[in-house]
């Protein structure tokens, strides 16, 4: 049998659920969760191998109102990577019916020559009859090449996805080692991970205003692993904020990445924290391209 490979885009609104699909199939963390929208920012290549078949995953930032030059670039990037992959997943949230995300979303898909797959997920949260007349709904939108209802957080349906995907796939190379999962470097997933504990644990303007770098990264003879991040904030307040009592915040969000990061690099780390105040740094450009975030990606 001859092998398959390929390229998948997974596209929806925020807050549908597309990197809990993306860790569901990959089976690791690789791209952060939060209830809080607009949470993924660059494309997340996460990487599915069989013995016959792989499938390279873009996890693409949610569409939504833009609202920064950071905005911007979630938005284009979203929209750019349709034109790069063998089939696109739209991604919406069955429990919430179509909003006005989704027809925007939908708009640009119905130019779209690429394969699309109507994904319907968070389908455990309703009741089945409730299923046909949404479906029907996005009938009338698009062209679907297949639909397919799933829960990505309970992984319902999600082998009939991957089974579907594969179909659509042309004969190719292999592109990445059976044992790798991402192609996005470690310091990368790292920063992304302290993140999340970010988001998990403030409020309000807090969650978006914030950027992490990791500055160094060294294995020491003891083989434990050092990492020194810097987590960026927009004004002094939020800094306050992120630091918390007596430090306690950051702290915790230390504690609580350090797991997640000693999983992922299968060691033990030394890691240091840092919050720096960078004004307004979502709307200027310079500071967005120091921080990784570029309009071609």
């Amino acid at each position: 049998m001859p092998f398959k490979s390929g390229f998948v885009a997974i596209i929806g609104r925020p807050n549908v659920g597309k990197s809990t699909l993306m860790n569901q199939v990959i089976g690791q963390k690789i791209a952060i969760m939060s209830d809080k929208p607009q949470t993924t920012r660059n494309k997340i290549h996460g990487v599915y191998t069989t013995n016959d078949s792989q499938i390279v995953f873009l996890d693409t930032p949610g569409i939504h109102k833009r609202q920064s030059k950071l905005g911007d670039y979630m938005n284009n990037t979203a929209i750019g990577t349709l034109g790069e992959v063998e089939a696109v997943l739209f991604l919406v949230d069955a429990s919430e019916g179509m909003g006005g995300g989704d027809r925007f979303i939908a708009e640009q898909l119905a130019n779209v020559k690429t394969p699309v797959f109507l994904v319907l997920n968070k389908i455990d949260k309703i009741e089945p009859e409730a299923l046909l007349p949404l479906i029907e709904s996005y009938r009338k939108l698009v062209s679907f090449a297949e639909i397919v209802p799933i829960s990505a957080k309970l992984g319902s349906n999600v082998n009939t996805l991957l089974e579907q995907i594969t179909k659509y796939l042309p004969e190719g190379p292999q592109y990445y080692p059976e044992d790798q999962v991402t192609d996005h470097p470690e310091q990368f997933v790292c920063a992304e991970l302290i993140r999340e504990k970010i988001l998990h644990m403030t409020r309000e303007e807090v969650p978006h205003s914030i950027a992490v770098t990791i500055e160094d990264m060294r294995v020491q003879e003891n083989g434990v692993v050092n990492i020194s991040a810097v987590i960026f904030v927009e004004r002094d307040s939020q800094k306050g904020i992120i630091i918390g009592k007596q430090g306690a915040m950051l702290k915790e969000v230390g504690r609580r990445a350090r797991t997640d990061i000693e999983n992922l690099l299968g060691s033990k780390i030394f890691l240091e924290l840092w919050v720096k105040v960078k004004k307004d740094w979502r709307n200027q450009e310079r500071v967005l391209r120091d921080l990784g975030f570029h309009k071609d990606s």
